[in-house]
């Protein structure tokens, strides 16, 4: 369940690693992966970003799938659809909401850090933000999302079981998240729109829509619920957050590059890549890591020691290049209400007992965090 010795071992081979059981090679090391995220032309995104063919060409029409100018044109209608002005709108009276939210469970004192602290927020103002129904199938798309995750992994047992959930999820969008059922003005009615005027078509409406019902909840509950763990860990790294509230920001970048949500995606290689000596041939899956990246000795001094001094705003956490994450200001929006009022009201953060990690084969995040405030 801790990957980061491997990848401290896999960083030790060389530049470039080839992992023979999955016929795949690996990028591990933070001066090759946020290179070839930015080399679209070498590092291609257009048979799929998944670690099995099956994913990938049920993936087809995916923004994260594409290379330009294509994935442009169809970013054009995700950032139209992300404008301030819609955004503010589903997020209007965060502060507030994340006032009273941290008011309730400060009162509470015990509380799960994941289902009570993390996930209420992206929960209501992301899915609205995409406008799906506001019913009682909304907590069941988190599951779905983090399926979907799942099934991007090698084939094994464990990724096959996440079938029933990418299911699930590809019925409920063509089902129940339909244009004349979306919430008005919201980010799918945009994304339709665009159907109708020929940008995009249905397909890569729908891609879209799955896209960012998952990157844009799971990675966000991930992110928030590792930070609040590292800094019920660190006591002296939250008293500097208290005494200095500036730092918020600082802290919860530090928490997504220890513990980045998203792991690694995969891209192929369109020619012989060499990187320092090691030829990458053309055709060739690589995985490239952003958890180990994040991680690494020869980027981040003491890597493994959480800093909220640090403020590594040049992390991989979001991605970078061509695919890095639109919905990274939301996500920000949303992280610095939830800890900016906790500073102001929480002198002590304890785990109230041991966190269970949900097993996933992209996301790293937790299941269930046990926390004690004073």
């Amino acid at each position: 369940m801790d990957p980061y010795p491997h990848y401290a071992a896999l960083r030790g081979l060389g530049p470039a690693v080839y992992l023979s059981e999955y016929d795949i090679y690996g990028l591990f090391r933070y001066e090759h992966v946020r290179p070839a995220l930015v080399d679209w032309e070498r590092f291609s995104s257009a048979e799929g970003i998944a670690m099995n063919p099956t994913t990938n060409e049920a993936m087809e029409g995916s923004l994260l799938g594409m290379d330009p100018p294509r994935q442009r044109e169809v970013r054009t209608v995700f950032t139209d659809a992300l404008r301030p002005k819609y955004v503010r709108k589903v997020a209007d009276g965060l502060e507030q909401l994340a006032g009273q939210l941290v008011d309730d469970l400060v009162q509470r004192g015990e509380f799960d850090g994941v289902t009570d602290f993390a996930r209420t927020l992206p929960v209501g103002i992301v899915l609205d933000l995409i406008g799906f129904p506001r019913d009682e199938q909304r907590e069941e798309i988190l599951d779905w999302a983090l399926g979907a995750f799942n099934y991007m992994g090698p084939y094994s047992d464990h990724q096959a079981s996440s079938l029933p959930d990418v299911q699930a999820l590809a019925q409920y969008l063509t089902t129940k998240a339909t244009p004349e059922k979306l919430l008005p003005d919201s980010f799918g009615q945009i994304v339709w729109e665009a159907v109708g005027r020929g940008d995009i078509t249905e397909n890569e409406a729908l891609m879209t829509m799955s896209a960012y019902a998952c990157a844009g909840v799971d990675t966000t509950i991930a992110g928030i619920s590792s930070t609040l763990w590292l800094l019920a860990r660190n006591p002296d790294e939250w008293a500097k957050v208290r005494q200095d509230p500036t730092t918020v920001p600082g802290a919860f970048l530090e928490g997504l590059r220890m513990e980045a949500p998203i792991q690694s995606f995969t891209r192929v290689t369109t020619c012989n890549v060499d990187l320092d000596g090691v030829t990458i041939p053309a055709g060739s899956r690589v995985v490239l890591s952003y958890g180990s990246a994040n991680r690494d000795e020869r980027h981040y001094p003491d890597p493994d020691r959480f800093r909220v001094s640090r403020n590594p705003s040049d992390s991989v956490a979001f991605g970078f290049g061509v695919h890095n994450c639109p919905g990274r200001v939301l996500a920000t929006m949303e992280a610095h209400a939830l800890f900016n009022a906790l500073a102001s009201r929480v002198e002590k953060i304890d785990l109230a007992g041991e966190p269970v990690r949900a097993p996933n084969n992209i996301i790293r995040g937790l299941e269930r965090l046990p926390i004690r405030v004073t």
